[in-house]
């Protein structure tokens, strides 16, 4: 199917979120970075246009490492959407952040070794053109403004965020080690996840809005006494959550603001400079 504009937000769902909307339709984009992780699944909330994209496929079929970071944030854009909400699962690093902290970072630390993480590799793209040399700022990752609205719209909910804090990305798949673990907390880092990086980066080099929402779902190896997370373990806190996250989610979408009056940092990450390739 060809490209339209039909969506205004996009939301990257993680793990054991698989159904966002009720009422959707479904399209596959392509991209000059191959194929995203799934179709796009188009519908509508509070009378603004979602596209919602499983960021492991539909059947989680692909592991933090072998995701098209790349391709989903392009495909995203290519139907319209200029801001993102990202919500996944992290493992908390502080025991007062246990199972069902919901929290909204405004940092990241990088902590991948194999992803491609960024538009301007100056390799060619299918169309024949060469991504110029770009240095993008990241100084700060997120998007104020999204992160305000998902910080009012969980409160909204009752459910008290935790404002601000360092989400620290491993490669995964693999759980981190006890010495892993306990350095990230030595270093004052809040939680662990293995998707919320590249995908910050590459929004803010399409110029898009970029929000992630945490939501813990164990304490990590190095928080615990016991056997150390499983995979059973953070899925089963995700599922109690998510009708409460989907909720947030749906209030945040709500009060983001048009995509012709955003005026934050990341509309203007380019600078003027130009990329060597045409946004989509």
């Amino acid at each position: 199917m060809a490209n339209t504009e039909n969506a205004e937000i996009g939301v990257i769902g993680g793990s054991g979120f698989y159904s966002f909307l009720d009422d959707v339709t479904e399209i596959q984009v392509d991209t000059p970075y191959g194929a995203p992780s799934d179709s796009l699944f188009l519908g509508e909330i509070a009378g603004r246009r979602v596209a919602f994209l499983p960021r492991h496929g539909r059947g989680h079929h692909l592991p933090p490492h072998r995701i098209n970071y790349r391709a989903n944030l392009w495909a995203l854009r290519s139907v319209g959407a200029r801001q993102v909400l990202g919500p996944c699962a992290v493992g908390g690093l502080r025991a007062e952040y246990g199972p069902g902290t919901l929290l909204v970072p405004d940092q990241f630390v990088d902590r991948t070794k194999s992803r491609a993480q960024s538009y301007f590799d100056g390799l060619p793209l299918p169309g024949g053109q060469v991504p110029n040399v770009v240095h993008v700022s990241l100084a700060d990752p997120y998007c104020p403004i999204g992160r305000k609205a998902a910080l009012e719209a969980a409160r909204g909910r009752d459910w008290e965020p935790v404002d601000g804090g360092t989400l620290v990305v491993v490669e995964g798949p693999r759980f981190s080690t006890r010495a892993e673990s306990l350095w990230h907390q030595a270093q004052g880092w809040s939680v662990v996840g293995m998707t919320g990086h590249p995908e910050a980066a590459l929004a803010r080099e399409l110029e898009l809005c970029y929000t992630s929402l945490t939501l813990v779902t164990d304490l990590d190896a190095g928080a615990d006494t016991g056997e150390g997370v499983s995979h059973d373990e953070v899925l089963k806190v995700f599922a109690a959550n998510v009708d409460r996250l989907r909720g947030v989610l749906f209030d945040a979408v709500a009060a983001l603001p048009a995509n012709a009056t955003r005026d934050c940092l990341c509309t203007k990450a380019l600078g003027g400079m130009d990329p060597g390739f045409e946004l989509p």
